[in-house]
């Protein structure tokens, strides 16, 4: 009997395959970045061949790293970055490239569905806001400006559901990301086409590939992507799942009265319940992995990839002492000024908005005393009003929670955490695991060959949750005066970026 299971987890611009024993442990782990397209302002697109080989080449570097080869693997699963689209052509080659969730090109038609009543009347179908990014709007765009691709299209996936098509040639929609397309209903769990007809779009109907669940065994490795990867032909492949139910899994998020945020490119905020959301409090109701839940999710491209963006641009020459990195540097100078010493905003807005549809990335209040740490500790509060912003959309609609589970990058910076923390002014939890996306994927990969029942069962093995951070009072209300006056400059702004062009 195999001793490992394999998570692979495509976000935005990288790629990461993680190796982990059945008690959760990480064994190795291989990354590699994808190269990010961008033809024109709003457009963020890769290149569909070169993800697929960069997948194989991170399952077959870890595997070295592991020591290990593919007999030692019982199954293997792959989560992504939702949203986005990455069509497969009847011509047996991608349709286009690849499209990242980052991408705001068909920002006009979920605006059109609002003004001509079409959303309103599928609202109690869809069960969550349309936006930009979306399957449905993209493929919208697609039908009025590339009718050419659009009637290529053979298969609509989401980067998974591509990526494991190409590990096992089988073709799924798996649930948890289909159901955040804009493209099913969510309400029933299925697909209708008189959903897709009043939309505009109902050829897609037929591009819809059947339906499975995140732990569902959808196909075997082939014998092609075998001498690719290096696993064994015939390695089961679960279903996996959108990479924040993968992240709420890998944190055990099993209960309606936990939260989760996630701080990544994307600032995801969310927790599962029974029923799905539907007083307007939220955007979005999806499927969650574990059956018989919804997960009701707050997101937007908000987070901490805003500050990637920062330090390639503004901290390239910045002199890292010896036996450091340049995160540590970065939280040394944010760490340097109290929160209440700094009234430099900034608006996280680089790559989408939670706030106007073409709200853009700003900083506000810099004088000339001002100097780059001002600016860091600008761009972590910033990341974190735009969580608290989502956050207490979902309180509105369910009461607070005891504490907050924390993943994503963020979490790697002890100030941050505080931050978040004291902001919040909820305590914080973390997990003993570095990549939670790949770690929900083995999770899945496990349930599929039989070891663990369900993911209760898996996480009771797999998960390890660290101690609490609380909060600290005086900052939260130094925070609570200052996240208001970032409300008061997001509102401000709103009234401009109708005159920006994508």
């Amino acid at each position: 009997m195999g001793k490992y299971v394999i998570g692979l987890d495509n976000g935005g611009t990288s790629t990461k395959a993680a190796i982990f024993d059945l008690s959760g442990k990480e064994i190795a782990s291989a990354g590699r970045q994808t190269k990010v397209i961008t033809p024109r302002s709003g457009y963020t697109e890769r290149d569909m061949e070169e993800l697929w080989l960069a997948n194989c080449d991170c399952v077959k570097r870890a595997l070295l790293k592991a020591g290990t080869d593919g007999r030692d693997v019982l199954g293997i699963a792959v989560c992504g970055h939702g949203k986005g689209l990455y069509p497969w052509g009847k011509n047996g080659k991608p349709a286009y490239n690849g499209i990242i969730s980052t991408d705001s090109r068909a920002w006009k038609y979920p605006k059109k569905w609002h003004e001509n009543g079409v959303y309103e009347s599928l609202r109690g179908q869809l069960c969550q806001e349309l936006m930009a990014c979306q399957q449905v709007a993209l493929l919208a765009w697609f039908k009025e400006h590339h009718r050419d691709v659009y009637d290529n299209i053979k298969y609509v996936f989401s980067v998974k559901d591509y990526i494991r098509y190409r590990l096992t040639g089988e073709a799924y929609s798996e649930a948890t990301d289909i159901s955040g397309s804009g493209l099913m209903d969510v309400k029933h769990a299925q697909f209708d086409r008189e959903i897709l007809e009043k939309l505009g779009i109902g050829e897609v109907y037929e591009k819809l590939a059947p339906v499975r669940y995140s732990y569902d065994l959808c196909g075997t490795i082939t014998k092609e992507a075998a001498k690719l990867t290096g696993l064994l032909e015939g390695t089961p492949v679960a279903g996996g799942m959108f990479d924040i139910d993968a992240c709420a899994v890998a944190v055990n998020v099993m209960s309606p009265d936990e939260l989760c945020t996630i701080a990544g490119t994307w600032s995801i905020n969310e927790y599962i319940s029974e029923t799905p959301v539907m007083d307007g409090s939220i955007a979005m109701n999806s499927l969650f992995a574990v059956p018989g839940y919804y997960l009701v999710e707050e997101c937007s491209a908000t987070s901490s990839g805003n500050l990637e963006w920062f330090l390639e641009n503004c901290m390239e020459h910045e002199h890292i002492p010896e036996g450091k990195n340049i995160y540590d540097v970065v939280n040394e100078k944010v760490d340097s000024i109290p929160p209440e010493e700094s009234e430099v905003y900034f608006l996280p807005f680089l790559y989408g908005s939670n706030a106007h549809p073409l709200g853009k990335g700003a900083f506000v209040g810099l004088t000339t005393y001002h100097d780059k740490a001002h600016m860091l500790r600008a761009v972590y509060e910033g990341v974190v009003y735009s969580h608290k912003t989502h956050i207490e959309r979902l309180l509105s609609s369910r009461k607070p929670p005891e504490a907050v589970r924390m993943a994503g990058g963020a979490v790697n910076s002890g100030v941050w955490v505080q931050m978040f923390a004291d902001a919040l002014g909820f305590p914080i939890e973390t997990v003993e695991a570095k990549e939670l996306g790949a770690l929900g994927c083995g999770m899945a990969a496990a349930i599929a060959a039989g070891v663990y029942k369900d993911y209760k069962d898996a996480a009771e093995h797999m998960v390890h949750v660290s101690g609490r951070i609380y909060p600290d009072e005086a900052k939260t209300a130094v925070y609570q005066r200052k996240y208001e006056k970032y409300r008061e400059i997001v509102r401000a702004l709103d009234t401009v970026w109708g005159q920006f062009e994508v």
